[in-house]
């Protein structure tokens, strides 16, 4: 595979361009949340406008390696740290975009200070990191704090950045991946429900809960995808309980979790701990009514419309319960999910990436 280097394209004035640095990585295969943001971004910003560099270990995604005007630099087990600095020192880049909290940061925002770089920090805020009561975590606070440019990827986040870290954040939202998450091409009637979590076994996620609602509801077949911490946890629950109905999936590559949503009939996911998950997101363009926790906000679930948002657990097994019950209405949400999700296409997404990199590059900043 060639990789093409900045500014490889005599065609395109690199006078007039934008070159842009991130700490994200191109590789094809890596389903990391923050890493697929950038990665969208990356491949559909404009090459005539943008230089951009990013990170690999691996096989690039094959869209950004032939992107004109990119440079992608090998992560290797040793020494990156110098070697993407050496890098930055070269060619040195307008703009550094989504900082993250490792020694490359601290080692850049040194340097910056040092040698008074003149590039432009834009930070991107995603984690749900901010809602615990501990103590902000010191690189994250400065990444907002010595950031030109700040941006959450939901209201409720950039609301928590304000209240916490006393900075304004823009919004900009997480896109779907079409090419992954759409919906069946024709409706299917299953004989039996099929209700799908999909996310990471960890704690806060609440997958004993999932299982427990399998224990309850003979009657509809659980799938879960995803693997971690709880997931032996999660199988002895399902195996003491006699759970017959589950079926555990393991982690899925993008392309195999589109298929399991377009098998399902119902989106359940009873995490209380999230930035804003683009799982949610992901069911919506793949035409599924979701039942999820309130607390977080999230934004790609209508409350009544296109699913529900539960207050209390006894809400979030009424709204499940009633989904299962009720084929139309599962239909009706699902259908008003599709064009609920189509506001965050990835290509309107990546527009207002451009405009807010044009607007911090000029010095305008938020």
């Amino acid at each position: 595979m060639r990789l093409r280097p900045a500014g490889s394209d005599p065609r395109l004035n690199a006078q007039q361009m934008i070159s842009i640095f991130t700490p994200s990585f191109a590789d094809e295969a890596d389903t990391n949340a923050q890493n697929l943001t950038v990665k969208e971004i990356a491949a559909r910003l404009a090459p005539e406008k943008f230089r951009l560099t990013m990170l690999y270990e691996h096989f690039p995604d094959p869209r950004i390696a032939n992107r004109p005007n990119t440079q992608l630099l090998r992560w290797k087990q040793n020494g990156n740290t110098l070697r993407v600095l050496m890098n930055c020192l070269q060619q040195i880049p307008d703009i550094y975009f989504f900082p993250r909290e490792g020694p490359l940061e601290t080692a850049f925002f040194s340097l910056r200070r040092l040698v008074r770089l003149k590039t432009k920090v834009v930070s991107y805020i995603v984690s749900g990191g901010l809602y615990n009561p501990e103590p902000v975590r010191p690189a994250l606070a400065r990444n907002v704090r010595e950031a030109d440019a700040v941006f959450a990827n939901a209201k409720y986040l950039s609301e928590i950045v304000f209240e916490r870290l006393g900075r304004e954040a823009g919004i900009r939202y997480d896109g779907v991946d079409r090419r992954y998450y759409f919906p069946p091409p024709e409706p299917t009637v299953h004989a039996r429900t099929v209700v799908l979590f999909a996310g990471s076994l960890r704690p806060y996620k609440r997958v004993p809960l999932v299982i427990r609602q399998a224990a309850r509801l003979p009657e509809a077949d659980f799938h879960i995808a995803g693997c971690g911490e709880d997931e032996q946890k999660c199988r002895d629950l399902a195996r003491e309980a006699g759970c017959s109905n589950v079926n555990f999936l393991g982690h899925l590559a993008t392309q195999e979790l589109g298929k399991e949503m377009r098998r399902a009939d119902i989106f359940f996911f009873p995490s209380i701990l999230e930035g804003h998950p683009q799982v949610l997101l992901q069911a919506a363009a793949s035409g599924l009514p979701a039942v999820v926790m309130d607390v977080y906000r999230p934004e790609y679930v209508v409350d009544g419309k296109t699913g529900f948002l539960a207050a209390t657990d006894d809400q979030l097994l009424q709204k499940l319960d009633l989904l299962i019950r009720d084929c139309s209405l599962r239909r009706a949400m699902g259908k008003a999910a599709l064009i609920h999700a189509q506001q965050f296409d990835w290509e309107i997404i990546t527009r207002q990436w451009e405009d807010a990199f044009s607007e911090v590059a000029r010095g305008r900043g938020r």
